[in-house]
């Protein structure tokens, strides 16, 4: 009997023991790293040049580096070093890169968001000089995307600033500049700003490639509604364009229709 009944104790410790088994074993996905919930890294870093300055600018990520929606992105931190010559460059080099700003969506100080584009100004920047720039998203626990595409480009003195005057027309605002030089062999055209008022939100290039006149009548106006200009001259530098310096600023509106 004491046999007898060890044996029913054993095998009820061994069915206990199945169920147990059973019971963790559950259908599971599988292991999903730490990494694969950082922010997803930038692939649309870019930089330009507007007047002594460079803008870099790009676009969050709106998923993790898993793919799934991303979720509490914090900011981003902004590097740049300086290109060196042939066998001497390193771009893995610890001490290469130097932060230029940390960018805080709380708190977005000297920094424009046109849509989801990001665009910090650089002023840090010398003639003569090639840059590169790199960007790395974070999340408010920290966790950090892999570093963004790299963007070059080389420091140009920067064409002076025109002289820029509105007229209000029945039919638009017509524009007109002067040069502050002689536009010479790398003279591309220029390049003209509009907004709406003070709402710098509304700021867009209206023209899509540079005018070589020095003259524009901006007839998508609307009535009523005061509009401020500014333009640039543009050049070409290492095959890319450069903006000059901003002209001083005219506004005009839509003139009342005559009789």
């Amino acid at each position: 009997m004491r046999r007898s009944a060890f044996n029913l104790l054993g095998l009820g410790a061994l069915a206990l023991a199945g169920l147990l088994l059973v019971a963790g074993c559950g259908k599971k996905g599988p292991l999903v790293p730490p990494e694969a919930f950082a922010p997803g890294a930038v692939d649309t870093l870019a930089v330009e040049q507007k007047g002594d300055r460079f803008f870099v600018s790009w676009e969050a990520p709106t998923r993790d580096a898993g793919g799934r929606p991303l979720k509490d992105l914090a900011g981003f931190r902004l590097y740049r070093r300086p290109v060196l010559p042939p066998g001497e460059d390193c771009e893995e080099c610890p001490t290469a890169y130097r932060l230029v700003k940390t960018v805080d969506l709380d708190y977005l100080r000297d920094v424009t968001v046109f849509g989801n584009r990001y665009v910090v100004p650089d002023a840090g920047v010398e003639n003569g000089t090639t840059y590169q720039y790199k960007v790395i998203a974070f999340r408010k626990d920290g966790s950090e995307s892999a570093p963004s595409n790299r963007a070059r480009r080389r420091k140009v003195a920067a064409p002076p600033a025109p002289r820029l005057a509105a007229a209000s027309t029945p039919t638009g605002i017509l524009l007109r500049w002067e040069p502050a030089r002689t536009p010479g062999a790398d003279f591309a055209g220029y390049d003209l700003y509009r907004r709406r008022g003070d709402d710098l939100g509304t700021l867009v290039l209206l023209t899509p490639s540079p005018v070589k006149e020095q003259r524009y009548e901006d007839r998508e106006v609307e009535r009523g509604v005061t509009y401020v200009y500014t333009v640039r001259e543009v050049a070409g530098a290492d095959g890319q364009l450069v903006e000059g310096a901003a002209s001083n600023e005219a506004s005009g509106a839509l003139a009342a229709p005559t009789d």
